[in-house]
C-alpha cells in the first residue's frame, strides 16, 4: 500500500516538473523570437516590441515549434558580451558591404562554406544560423542537422585566408552563445574541442 501511494503521489510531481520545463522551453522560444523580429528590423522600439510578441505568440499557437529542451544556464555577463560583439559585427559587416556596393565595376567573388560545429544540439544550430545570417555578407544555405554542420554563402572572397577566417567567426558566434546560454557541459564540451575547425583552410 505504501509503495503502490508513493508511486500515485510522485506521478503528479514528475507531470508538473514537465508541464514546468515544458512552459520554460516556450518561454524561452518566444523570447527568442521577438529579439529576432526586433533585430530584423534593425532597431528597438515599442511598435517593433508589441509586433514581436504578437508574432511570437501567432508562431508559437499556430505553427508550434519541435520540442527544443533548454537545458543551458543564462549568463547575464556573456550575454551582454554576445549581444555587444553582434551589434558591432552588424555595423561593420553594413559598412563592409555597402562599400563594396557603391564601388563601379568591383564584382566581389562570393564561397559556399561548411562549417561544423562544435555543439550539436537544435538551439544551438537555430541561434547561430540565426545570428550568422542576420549580419550582412553572410547567408545560411542550410542546416545538416545530423551532422551538426552549417553550410553558409558568403561575399568578397579574395584570398583562402578570407575562407578560414569566415569559419573561424561563425565558431566564434557559436563560442558567444554557448557561453551565454549553454548548460556546463556545452561549455567545458566547447574548451575541450580542438582549434583543428577554426584553422581548416
Amino acid at each position: 500500500m505504501t509503495g503502490g501511494s508513493g508511486r500515485t503521489s510522485g506521478r503528479p510531481a514528475g507531470q508538473l516538473r514537465g508541464r514546468a520545463a515544458t512552459w520554460r522551453d516556450q518561454g524561452v522560444a518566444f523570447g527568442w523570437l521577438v529579439l529576432i523580429w526586433n533585430l530584423l528590423w534593425g532597431q528597438f522600439t515599442w511598435g517593433n516590441l508589441l509586433g514581436g510578441v504578437l508574432v511570437g505568440a501567432v508562431v508559437l499557437v499556430f505553427f508550434p515549434l519541435p520540442p527544443v529542451t533548454f537545458g543551458g544556464r543564462l549568463r547575464p555577463r556573456a550575454l551582454l558580451v554576445l549581444v555587444a560583439r553582434f551589434v558591432v559585427e552588424l555595423v561593420v559587416a553594413s559598412v563592409r558591404v555597402a562599400r563594396i556596393a557603391v564601388q563601379p565595376g568591383f564584382q566581389p567573388r562570393s564561397a559556399i562554406i561548411a562549417v561544423p560545429l562544435r555543439v550539436r544540439t537544435d538551439l544551438n544550430l537555430a541561434l547561430t544560423a540565426e545570428l550568422v545570417s542576420l549580419v550582412p555578407g553572410t547567408l545560411i544555405l542550410e542546416v545538416d542537422r545530423e551532422a551538426g554542420v552549417l553550410y553558409l554563402h558568403v561575399l568578397d572572397v579574395r584570398r583562402p585566408q578570407d575562407l578560414a577566417d569566415n569559419r573561424a567567426r561563425v565558431l566564434e558566434i557559436e563560442r558567444r552563445i554557448l557561453r551565454a546560454v549553454g548548460s556546463a557541459a556545452e561549455v567545458r564540451r566547447l574548451d575541450s574541442e580542438p582549434d583543428e575547425r577554426e584553422k581548416k583552410p
